[in-house]
């Protein structure tokens, strides 16, 4: 077991128990802390403490961290809408609602439950048993091309284009308000403070991030964008657009606290275009994901 020991600064002062470390511990998710918490695996200055606890300052906090267990991952026949695929690499489609790679809680249906029904042992394992074949990853309800490696060679190939930038990668995207030319947005990202599944714009501390955006088309209240990254950081196009005061439309995270006026599940946000050089001939390769059903089915609404 693993032996987590802080000291409680002044600005944590007054947190709950559970959330202070969740604040903390960016690894360990709020519920599984609650859990350890509720069975009595958490000290405070050496007593058990309960999840109503308020930390105070200098308050010495600590806890056995129990062995990660391996989970049993699962090859499960889900259709996959295959865009390109060879013996190196495979580009998906993937849909909306579809998480990427198995995580806590959430073992099934992933892309990955998927890839290894499809591909067999044919992924790489660079990344572990929970992700084998992933490279990158794209949010659970943005749609399009993402692309998965089916040895190390290739694996490592298409990681150093993403790491140089090389990788071609262009989103459609719906925003708010009305945006009449093109730009560029080049602000640093970094994780929220305060709230663990939110990114933000952080010009102290935030990694570089750039995004450059082209106008389609205005939609009445709306604009249609195709958005294209120089960097790939976690929700960097979401965030980047909130920044400007035009969130993606159905962003229930970054968006306005207002209900989208249309039925939506999650953002509008499809990465249409994906161009990569190929990991054994060198050739540039291009794919091009169709816009779901949703998205034209909101531009023919909102045209």
């Amino acid at each position: 077991m693993e032996k987590y020991c802080f000291e409680i600064s002044e600005a944590l002062e007054g947190e709950r128990i559970d959330k202070c470390l969740s604040l903390l511990i960016d690894s360990l998710s709020r519920s599984f802390i609650q859990k350890m918490v509720k069975e009595s695996g958490v000290t405070v200055n050496d007593k058990v403490v309960k999840g109503s606890y308020r930390v105070k300052t200098e308050d010495r906090v600590s806890f056995l961290l129990p062995p990660a267990q391996e989970p049993d991952i699962r090859a499960e026949d889900i259709p996959l809408n295959i865009l390109y695929e060879d013996k190196d690499v495979i580009v998906i489609n993937k849909p909306k609602g579809m998480v990427v790679h198995p995580a806590a809680g959430h073992y099934s249906g992933t892309l990955v439950n998927a890839l290894m029904y499809h591909c067999g042992k044919d992924l790489s394992g660079i990344n572990g048993c929970l992700r084998p074949g992933i490279v990158h990853r794209i949010d659970m309800d943005t749609t399009g091309s993402i692309i998965a490696c089916k040895n190390d060679r290739a694996h490592n190939c298409i990681a150093e284009q993403l790491k140089e930038h090389s990788i071609t990668r262009k989103y459609h995207a719906i925003c708010y308000g009305i945006l009449h030319e093109d730009g560029s947005i080049d602000k640093p990202i970094g994780r929220h403070p305060s709230e663990r599944k939110k990114m933000w714009v952080n010009e102290k501390n935030g990694k570089h991030a750039v995004t450059h955006y082209h106008v389609l088309k205005q939609l009445g209240n709306y604009t249609y964008l195709e958005c294209e990254l120089e960097t790939g950081r976690t929700h960097q196009i979401r965030v980047h657009l909130a920044s400007m005061g035009h969130p993606l439309l159905g962003d229930a995270l970054y968006g306005p606290n207002r209900k989208a006026p249309f039925v939506l599940q999650g953002q509008t946000l499809h990465a249409k275009i994906l161009g990569f050089r190929h990991p054994t001939t060198s050739e540039y390769v291009e794919v091009d994901a169709p816009l779901p059903d949703y998205f034209r089915h909101l531009l023919e609404i909102l045209s």
